[in-house]
Order: structure tokens, then C-alpha cells, then sequence
């Protein structure tokens, strides 16, 4: 073994460095990754299985590449937590729920396969809420998640495992996915970095899907340079996704050091509105000044439709997700009954016993939306206030770059004390939805602790195809607040 130090805790660049110049080998970094996991994990729960052989014979192949002087990726031999949500080929895949325990996908989903293809050695699958829905990773069926911060508290949702792995020093790099808030959230609560991109710039064939027309796949990781990169890799278009925008890659990284000088930045007067924690507004009004001390200028905007965005999206979101899982029937892959009198009873014992119970409460409510007598009612309008929420924006961009706001009005909640309470649940999503229901790129970047110690992260969002100014501002905001690769306990790498 080398007497490198590096590990999972430390920021990719790096980590490239140490196995570039052959001081740290792939495979002695992966090592440390799955001892890192296993030596944490039981009090965090992040990790609902890890692939150790896989990865290892992966980081060997990548050393033995990298003596015969062959070219590598740009994520050679650095690791990477899936969130389960994403399929992965030959190991097993179930979103965290019981209907798809035991399936082990023939495929890669696309995104995985430009991780194969950037040499980035996969690690294992993470947990998060069952199916995606959640806002506190406590919906899983295969335990809760814990926030490393606080282990009495939640990591957020539904990326919660990808969010707390970074937190927790088990792996530099994560993917999760948002649907309404899925990667900002928890990464906010877990003061790490995450992006969620353009709806349609990340290919999401293979992901499972939860609500396909706000489903996204986004990187994590704990500083800005990491999460561009990894969108770098992910990004461009995928004939294999209909939703697939027809742009190439993306190339960020020379935006992290141009400055935000002139930067007009729009501050929503409806996102510091009730319901939002005193410490969390003064986090992020520092953070705004500390924009504005780098030359950015703020300007007061209105997004006037924001107080309907929770309910339009639990409706069209609920009703997405009736549609696309009554795929699972107990037919094919999926969970089957074994108390079967006819195919009536097959279906619907399959998935009594399979699905858990907020993901039950969102079908239903997503199947009366959609059925006949309240289409119109309850649907067709929610898709109606949606385009109102996009015309809010698109006139909000007129006269600014970039939006900054909270992401959540808490910091993260003690475990257990909202799960009676479904309504104050979802509430806790009313600042990310809208971005969400607009397609548009944005991400949550740390910007300070509050008085217990726990982050609190700035919200960023950018025009349609506005990456490049997304990661601007995020690298500003990290300048201001310097914290970068920030972990509990004073934990910097």
C-alpha cells in the first residue's frame, strides 16, 4: 500500500493527481472507499449493497490500463454510488422497494453506461425513498436513512443515501435523481453539492421512472468542481431517451473561475415568505451579500404562481407515477403473490404486498386525478397553473441571469416527526418544485450552518440550457462561504 493519505474524503482533482502520477492506485482507492463505507455505514445507513469483487476487478483493470500507457477517462478510477433508482447491469437494482427486490437489470441505464465509458469505478447502489418518493428517505422498505451531521435527524429525499454517503466521507461522487426537489433537498440538509440539470440534458433511459416528465439524473458530490465535472460526463443527447435534448455534452469547467462580475442575480420575494426558519433566511441573505461583494448585482423579482406549485405537482406528479407503475403487475420481475385465485387478485395482492404505503397514498391520489369525471377537474388544470409557472420564470429572466433563493425552509428535521403528517411532508418541497415544473437547470450549494450545526444550502437557478451560468454562480456562492468539502465534526478533507 502507498503512504498516499488520499481517500474518499478527498475533492476528485486530487484524487487524479495521486493516480495519475502513481502515488495512489485504483485499486488501493477503492479499497479505502469500501473500508471507508464499511466502517460507517451501519450508523448511517446509506448503502443498500456495495460491489465489492465488481469493483475492484474494475479499479484493477483501470491500473493495468493506465501501466501499458493507454488513454483513460476523465473519472479514471475514481468512485461512485449509484442511487438505486438507476439501473445497473448484473447488480441488482429495486428503488427501493419491495415489488423489485431480487431484479438484477440485463442493461445499463445510459447514464451508467458514461460512467463505464469515463472509467469511474462503480461501487455499489444507494438507498433513498421507495420509488423516489419521499422528502425524508424514511419511505424506504430497507431502512432509513441517517443524517451524518446529525444521526437523529434526516438526510432529506428522496436522494438521501447519495446525499449522506458524500456527507459521511464514503465516496467523493454520487448520482441522484430529482423529480420535485429529490437531489437539492438532501443536499442541502447534508451541506454537500448537487445539480439537478435541464429536463432533457441527462438521458434517463434506465432510471426508473417515478414521473417522466420531471424525472432527472444529477450529480453530487462535496464542492462545485467535482459535481460540474461529473454533469460533463453525464450530459448530451441519448436516441435512446425520446426526451433527450439534441445538444452534445456539456463543457463547464471553464465557467468555475470566470467571476461573477455583473451577474444579475433575482431574488423571488415568494421564497422568503412565511413557513421559512429565521436562521435559514439570514444563512442565505449573507450568502446573497456575499454575491453581491463579487460584483453580482441582486434584483428583487416576483414569481407570483409559486404559492400553487405544490399542489399542481402532486397532481400531475401522483398522476405520472399511477401511469407508470402499473407496469408493476406481479407478472414479469416484480414481487408476485403467492396467495393467487385469478389475475384479478394476482395484481392486486402482488402489489398490496409489494408497494409501501406513501407510494400507495400517490397512486391513488394520482388515479383519481386521472379518472373519468376529474381529468378535467384536477389534471388537465394542474397542467394548465404549470404553464402559468413557467411563464413565471421565462418573465422572471428577462431581467436576471440567475435566480437565488433557500432550497428548503428548514434544515433537516429530527427522524420520525413528520411521517404522520403526509401534508407537512410534502411541504417541505414548495421551494424546489417550481424550478422542477419549469424543466430548468438549478442545485443547492452550502452556504452556512446554522446555530445547531447543521447546513443550510443556497438555491441557484438558471435559464432552460443555462448550465453554464448555473455553475457560475455555484462557484461563487462556494468562494463566499468556503465550504468546499466541508464534513461533520469539522471534518474537512
Amino acid at each position: 500500500m502507498s503512504a498516499s493519505p488520499l481517500g474518499p474524503k478527498s475533492p476528485v482533482s486530487e484524487l487524479r493527481g495521486a493516480l495519475e502520477s502513481g502515488a495512489l492506485s485504483a485499486v488501493e482507492l477503492t479499497e479505502r472507499t469500501l473500508a471507508a463505507i464499511a466502517a460507517t455505514d451501519g450508523q448511517v445507513g446509506a448503502w443498500l449493497r456495495t460491489a465489492d469483487e465488481e469493483a475492484l476487478a474494475q479499479a484493477s483493470r483501470v491500473d493495468d490500463r493506465r501501466a501499458r500507457g493507454e488513454s483513460l477517462g476523465p473519472l479514471a478510477g475514481i468512485p461512485v454510488g449509484i442511487k438505486d433508482m438507476i439501473c445497473t447491469r448484473g447488480l441488482t437494482t429495486t428503488a427501493a422497494s419491495r415489488l423489485l427486490e431480487g431484479f438484477v437489470p440485463p442493461y445499463d441505464a445510459t447514464v451508467i453506461a458514461r460512467l463505464r465509458a469515463a472509467d469511474a469505478i462503480l461501487i455499489g447502489k444507494l438507498n433513498q425513498d421507495e420509488f423516489a418518493m419521499g422528502s425524508s428517505n424514511e419511505n424506504s422498505a430497507f431502512g432509513v436513512v441517517k443524517n451524518p451531521w446529525d444521526l437523529e435527524r434526516v438526510p432529506g429525499g428522496s436522494s438521501g443515501g447519495s446525499a449522506a454517503a458524500i456527507a459521511a466521507g464514503q465516496v467523493p461522487l454520487t448520482l441522484g435523481t430529482d423529480t420535485g426537489g429529490s437531489i437539492r433537498q438532501p443536499s442541502s440538509f447534508c451541506g454537500v453539492v448537487g445539480f439537478k440539470p435541464t429536463y432533457g440534458r441527462v438521458s434517463r433511459y434506465g432510471v426508473v421512472a417515478f414521473a417522466s416528465s420531471l424525472d432527472q439524473v444529477g450529480p453530487m458530490a462535496a464542492n462545485v468542481q467535482d459535481a460540474t465535472e461529473l454533469l460533463e460526463v453525464l450530459s448530451g443527447h441519448d436516441p435512446l431517451d425520446s426526451t433527450s435534448i439534441p445538444e452534445g455534452a456539456l463543457a463547464l469547467t471553464p465557467e468555475l473561475d470566470r467571476g461573477i462580475d455583473g451577474l444579475r442575480v433575482g431574488v423571488p420575494e415568494e421564497y422568503f415568505g412565511e413557513g421559512l426558519e429565521p436562521e435559514v433566511e439570514a444563512l442565505i441573505r449573507g450568502g446573497l451579500a456575499g454575491l453581491e461583494s463579487q460584483g453580482a448585482e441582486l434584483i428583487p423579482i416576483h414569481l407570483p404562481h409559486t404559492s400553487y406549485a405544490v399542489a399542481t405537482y402532486y397532481v400531475i406528479a401522483t398522476a405520472e407515477a399511477s401511469s407508470n407503475l402499473s407496469r408493476y403487475d406481479g407478472v414479469r420481475y416484480t414481487h408476485r403473490t403467492e396467495r393467487v385465485d385469478d389475475l384479478r387478485s394476482l395484481y392486486e395482492r402482488s402489489r398490496a404486498e409489494g408497494f409501501g404505503p406513501e407510494v400507495k397514498r400517490r397512486i391513488i391520489l394520482g388515479t383519481y386525478a386521472l379518472s373519468s369525471g376529474y381529468y378535467d377537474a384536477y389534471y388537465l388544470k394542474a397542467q394548465k397553473v404549470r404553464t402559468l409557472i413557467v411563464r413565471d420564470f421565462e418573465r422572471a429572466f428577462e431581467g436576471c441571469d440567475v435566480i437565488a433563493a433557500p432550497v428548503a425552509p428548514t434544515t433537516a428535521f429530527p427522524l420520525g416527526t413528520r411521517t404522520a403528517d403526509p401534508l407537512q411532508m410534502y411541504l417541505q418541497d414548495i421551494l424546489t418544485i417550481p424550478a422542477s415544473l419549469a424543466g430548468l437547470p438549478c442545485g443547492s450549494i452550502p452556504c452556512g450552518l446554522d446555530s445547531s450545526g447543521l447546513p443550510v444550502g443556497m438555491q441557484i437557478i438558471a435559464p432552460p440550457l443555462g448550465e453554464a451560468s448555473l455553475v457560475r454562480a455555484a462557484a461563487a456562492v462556494e468562494r463566499h462561504c468556503g465550504l468546499a468539502n466541508q464534513r461533520p465534526n469539522g471534518g474537512a478533507s
